[in-house]
């Protein structure tokens, strides 16, 4: 696999390999619990910084320090029920008030009876601290996508972001609010048209049924597709709707798909849309849970396979948002967002793949303390 091609030069950076990088990191992530036996631990974002600061990448990006998003921000997506239901729901008021306890339901929070098989799931649960987290992932992919429009950055990070499943009234995969459908609006008051590509092992539904209708945002996701994988969307049929016909496109893929596997369609399809479609910027969901070793999915990407998707993108010169998504192996998923994070600022080639010592590095025993752990 080609990892040494450089980015393309842009006006403000003539040197290709530099890029005009800003990050978000709120350290109240570290306090988000989606409860013991969950898959989701926000942690997990923590973990990544930690490592990013350990290798001293803080250094070469601007540190976005911003507000969380104020709820009525919400409302340029999600409806106005929704919003007030997440500000009302916390632990205590749910146990207590039966209306309130059904009206979660409605809207997907809290056990809920599958239809399908009849089975109770609690997979976006009710959860201290809700709104807060919610305003707070929000706010930092508005704060990147602001910063894009700005022209001051051609790269901007958000790993606490990324959650592709929650719908316009409805939480949905983990995920109550979807920053990045708020984001690609924010970036449309600025650019004409969006690429939005989703790498992540679940399909990218939530943002994907956001914009059917647009021809102004492609969608573009790849994924593992079967009968019995969530969401169960993203057929290889799905290609939008009236004047966001032929706008989405679905790569469903089969379990164990590795590096070369997923380059032979990656780059060929991502690169045929950049020249159709010719998007003014780019979108990138960076889901890690298509890294081999995943405990919910079944592909088999390693990191620098996964890493090798933001280098191709990053080098066609367009703003790029780079946002997180799922990931259930937590090292694994550190380790991954920390090398993109060098991938962004053009250093990849210059940190060490022996893990530095900090605050985390026990978690990184099982993969031999490797950034790039063996597949």
């Amino acid at each position: 696999m080609d990892m040494g091609a450089n980015s393309l030069p842009s006006p403000s950076c003539p040197d290709g390999r530099k890029r005009r990088v800003c990050y978000y990191y709120d350290p109240g992530i570290c306090n988000v619990d989606y409860g013991e036996r969950h898959f989701m631990v926000p942690r997990r974002v923590a973990m990544a910084h930690s490592l990013v600061a350990s290798y001293g990448l803080l250094n070469h990006m601007t540190r976005l320090r911003t507000r969380p998003a104020r709820p009525e921000e919400l409302l340029a997506f999600h409806d106005q029920k929704y919003v007030d239901l997440l500000g009302r729901l916390t632990p205590a008021a749910y146990i207590s008030d039966g209306d309130l306890r059904r009206t979660a339901e409605e809207h997907g929070i809290g056990p809920v009876r599958r239809l399908v098989d009849g089975a109770c799931t609690n997979d976006n649960p009710v959860i201290d601290g809700l709104m807060g987290y919610c305003l707070s992932y929000a706010g930092g992919s508005l704060a990147a996508a602001r910063a894009l429009c700005g022209g001051d950055h051609d790269v901007a990070i958000n790993w606490s972001g990324g959650m592709h499943h929650a719908c316009r009234g409805h939480a949905n995969g983990f995920c109550y609010v979807n920053d990045i459908v708020l984001a690609i609006k924010q970036l449309l008051g600025r650019f004409r048209r969006v690429l939005y590509v989703d790498i992540d092992a679940h399909h990218g539904d939530g943002v994907e049924k956001a914009f059917a209708g647009s021809n102004q945002v492609m969608t573009l996701s790849f994924h593992q597709y079967q009968t019995d994988f969530f969401p169960g969307t993203g057929s290889i049929d799905d290609v939008g709707e009236g004047a966001g016909r032929y706008h989405a496109l679905n790569v469903p893929l089969k379990a164990g798909m590795d590096d070369q596997g997923y380059h032979e369609l990656f780059k060929p399809i991502v690169g045929k849309a950049m020249q159709v479609f010719q998007p003014d910027a780019v979108v990138l969901q960076c889901g890690a849970d298509s890294l081999s070793g995943d405990r919910l999915a079944g592909l088999e990407l390693s990191v620098g396979g996964h890493a090798e998707c933001v280098r191709y993108l990053r080098g066609f010169n367009a703003p790029l948002l780079l946002l997180g998504g799922g990931g259930y192996t937590i090292n694994h998923v550190a380790s991954c967002w920390c090398y993109e994070t060098a991938v962004a600022v053009g250093k990849e080639d210059e940190i060490a793949d022996e893990i530095p010592h900090h605050p985390y590095d026990h978690y990184y025993r099982s993969q031999g303390y490797k950034l790039q752990y063996r597949t």
